[in-house]
């Protein structure tokens, strides 16, 4: 069982999944294995461990919309079909969101209410034989820009990461930009996840997300 909240997972966005796997051939040199459809959100992705000791599993996921889906009832999850990421994302792939995973979401989601924190409402989701809770706001976009964690519950049993293939490139940091830093470091204080990123001030108005892996060979790649 956790006993903190624990980073789960970094998302790389794209336009569609074929951009997002060459995205991490050119920067990782690797071929990201395809992971599966969420019909319920209309996406697809691909899937590469990060390693981890057990219980402190990570990993990477990129994350498209998928053409032959059915469109869902909703706005799909991640911003994915706002204006404002879509055109963002016709610059490339990159990371646009961070996953925390917690053992009490509902724990998690009614202490960020009291603060004012939006991080949306619990949905189960299905993948195959995967289950999980996760939060996802009513109009789809990222909490705070993706500089606020999305919340993710698994269900009881390994975790999926043990399953994913694994390059030997673990993760060694989460970056976020902020024009505030301050107020986003209260914020993450306040949901028990400011000891899992590191806050650094935006040259810009605008959040920003990234993140740091370290190769077996102990390079650094930026993303």
């Amino acid at each position: 069982m956790l006993l903190h909240n624990q980073l789960d997972h970094i998302a790389i966005g794209a336009l569609n999944l074929d951009e997002g796997a060459d995205f991490i051939k050119s920067s990782l040199d690797i071929d990201i294995p395809v992971g599966g459809e969420h019909r319920r959100m209309g996406t697809h992705n691909c899937l590469m461990s990060l390693g981890g000791d057990l219980g402190d599993e990570k990993y990477l996921e990129v994350i498209a919309v998928n053409p032959d889906a059915e469109p869902p009832a909703s706005p799909r999850w991640f911003g994915l079909d706002s204006d404002e990421q879509q055109e963002s994302l016709s610059n490339g792939p990159k990371p646009i969101a961070w996953v925390m995973r917690t053992n009490h979401i509902e724990n998690t989601l009614s202490r960020a209410r009291k603060v004012g924190i939006d991080l949306g409402k619990p949905l189960e989701m299905t993948r195959g034989s995967l289950r999980w809770t996760i939060a996802v706001r009513g109009d789809g976009l990222l909490p705070e820009a993706g500089t606020l964690p999305v919340v993710i519950q698994w269900s009881d049993g390994l975790h999926p990461a043990n399953a994913m293939q694994d390059f030997g490139y673990r993760l060694n940091a989460v970056r976020l930009s902020h024009p505030q830093p301050q107020e986003l470091a209260k914020k993450l204080k306040a949901l028990d996840a400011d000891h899992l990123v590191t806050i650094e001030t935006s040259p810009g108005d605008s959040p920003h997300i990234g993140c740091e892996l370290v190769s077996s060979t102990g390079k650094l790649i930026s993303l």
